[in-house]
């Protein structure tokens, strides 16, 4: 009787054992993580640029993850390329969120990301859970990734807003502006150093807070001073998207252009001789347009670096428009297929038969 007693006994923890859930740190080697991020010590993942992404192929019927935050952010969950739906973070306290669940037995692949910036809050993960004895697998690099540097227009500012609507952070979507748009047409990661109202020597109507010249070389948007390392990646474009605000609201700073140059530098120092694409804004104004042309003299002798045309009349109509005169999706999209073509011939990958 005790020898069966024992058989029941071992077989009800092997089967328990068989269908427990997995939990792996954050900072495992089977998560991979796009973006500026701080690998913690106790095994958390912390960041707070907009557009940082989590992915990882996992096994399950379900994934969680524990989580805290400092402020709020708006996340999209996919799993095996389908949207779910956008999660909203808060609670300083590590806690518990469902990303899926419901799922049928076999592979998916999570992919978390941040669609808001780091001014209103920085996400920490400490772990992800898969039920069912889940099992976890990196999720390798595409080929291709792209790094832009970027105000609003490139955070996808009030892009899931409607005309004559004013900012709401639920509005932001940095995964329908244009870059991220550039990024899928392309198939290539991408990494977000962008925040809203933010210039190149000057913020928008002459705020006072860090320009993206000093937020640039950080690991963190808006929490902390730490440098940033930039042996974490190696992008293969860079996008520079900055001027708007420079000459917002009678602006006109004497050192924009001497800035835009120095940053150009910064990013050749640390990824090498990378193609570096400096977009006119679609909504660049006579000063602006004046001061890009200057800047053009100046990069004459800099070899891969190019500026953009200007794009008059995109982004005009009330069915183009988000929140605060902003583009929404579709304005985002025109704005994408003008600069297409552009890294195509700079960068020497092949444009699709459509766009």
């Amino acid at each position: 009787m005790k020898q069966l007693l024992s058989l029941s006994l071992f077989l009800t923890l092997s089967i328990a054992t068989a269908f427990a859930d997995n939990t792996v740190k954050a900072n495992d080697p089977n998560i991979s993580f796009t973006g500026r991020v701080q690998r913690m010590d106790d095994g958390a993942v912390r960041y707070d640029w907009v557009g940082t992404y989590v992915q990882t192929d996992f096994t399950g019927t379900a994934i969680s993850m524990k989580t805290s935050e400092e402020g709020e952010s708006y996340n999209q969950v996919f799993i095996d390329g389908k949207l779910l739906g956008k999660i909203y973070f808060t609670g300083k306290e590590p806690h518990d969120i469902m990303l899926a669940k419901g799922l049928k037995n076999g592979t998916h692949r999570l992919r978390l990301q941040r669609v808001t910036e780091g001014e209103y809050g920085r996400t920490t993960i400490y772990s992800f859970t898969a039920k069912g004895k889940g099992t976890f697998k990196a999720v390798k690099p595409k080929g291709r990734l792209i790094e832009v540097i970027g105000d609003s227009y490139s955070c996808g500012y009030g892009a899931e807003g409607t005309e004559n609507s004013h900012f709401e952070l639920k509005t932001e979507n940095c995964d329908k502006a244009y870059e991220c748009a550039i990024a899928r047409y392309f198939d290539a990661d991408y990494v977000l150093v962008a925040h809203s109202g933010m210039g190149m020597a000057r913020n928008y109507a002459g705020k006072t807070m860090k320009t993206m010249t000093l937020r640039y070389p950080l690991l963190f948007d808006d929490h902390d001073s730490v440098a940033y390392d930039f042996k974490q990646y190696h992008p293969d474009l860079v996008i520079i998207n900055l001027g708007t605000n420079d000459f917002s609201v009678n602006g006109a700073p004497e050192n924009y252009v001497s800035n835009y140059v120095r940053m150009i530098k910064t990013v050749r120092r640390n990824y090498g001789d990378v193609p570096v694409l400096c977009v006119t804004p679609h909504s660049a104004n006579i000063f602006l347009l004046a001061a890009l042309k200057e800047l053009h003299e100046k990069i004459a002798g800099m070899k891969g670096v190019r500026i953009s045309e200007p794009m008059p009349d995109i982004v005009v109509s009330g069915h183009d428009i988000g929140s605060d005169w902003h583009p929404n999706w579709r304005g985002h999209q025109k704005i994408a297929a003008t600069l297409i073509p552009v890294v195509a011939t700079m960068t020497g990958w092949e444009m699709k038969d459509n766009l």
